[in-house]
């Protein structure tokens, strides 16, 4: 059996595991270093490769998660969160040469976290309309219509008061103006209400790491048709979404 690794790069840090596919789980306890500064694509590749050479035994492939538009498994178009020259750069190519050849794919962190929690998580078996929006660095955002992904929404950079909405209702934005959960709950509020507004989902999944605190804001929140629910596999979502989007090449 292929042993097959997720690696999930973020703006605050990057994190992987191999993955059992069958649970739909880590394999083991993963691995995280901090996002270096500035993330440049040589500083985050290197991140890249201490975490999969964290792991004992080797692996047969990586999937890798990355934070802004990625066309065609590999080249990236937008980098909100990392620095600008990565646009343009052709991901697989560079991380899988870092990895010393392993074959390797690359695709929008929120897609793999989308991609795992349709098939293990909260959104398993829903039809219609599904919207998973990850809360972290930035919002990111992963659109479903009957099971099926369409890629690189990014919606966490809809106008929010004059703002990307990611600026005004990220968890970044949450610690950095030190806003209480009631506070930050409305702001979310008003998100979703836009987002639901332009989509009409039928379920909202909420991911990211502040899915472990759920019960703290999402009783909070008014007015929203959708049913909303918070992430079943939080933040490892995007690790597993990696590792079954890698098994499929």
């Amino acid at each position: 059996m292929e042993k097959i690794f997720g690696v999930d790069i973020g703006g605050s840090g990057i994190k992987g595991a191999p993955v059992d596919l069958e649970r739909g789980d880590l394999a083991q306890e993963r691995f995280k270093v901090l996002t270096p500064h500035p993330a440049t694509p040589d500083a985050v590749a290197e991140g890249v490769k201490q975490v999969v050479e964290n792991f004992e035994g080797g692996c047969d492939r990586v999937g890798i998660t990355f934070p802004g538009v990625v066309t065609d498994g590999a080249t990236i178009r937008t980098a909100a969160n990392v620095d600008k020259s990565w646009i343009d750069v052709d991901a697989r190519a560079l991380l899988g040469e870092k990895l010393g050849g392993l074959p390797v794919t690359v695709l929008n962190d929120a897609d793999a976290a989308g991609v795992a929690e349709m098939h293990f998580g909260a959104g398993r078996g829903r039809k219609g309309t599904v919207l998973l929006l990850t809360f972290g660095t930035g919002i990111g955002s992963a659109l479903f219509s009957d099971g099926i992904l369409v890629p690189n929404t990014e919606l966490g950079h809809l106008e929010l008061d004059g703002h990307d909405a990611e600026h005004r209702a990220s968890t970044k934005a949450k610690e950095d103006h030190d806003l209480s959960w009631e506070h930050w709950a409305r702001r979310v509020q008003k998100y979703l209400a836009h987002v639901e507004m332009l989509f009409s989902p039928e379920l909202f999944v909420i991911g990211g790491g502040i899915s472990r605190k759920a019960h703290k804001f999402l009783p909070l929140i008014e007015g929203i048709k959708a049913e909303i629910v918070p992430a079943q596999l939080q933040n490892n979502a995007g690790i597993v979404g990696a590792a079954m989007t890698a098994s499929r090449m």
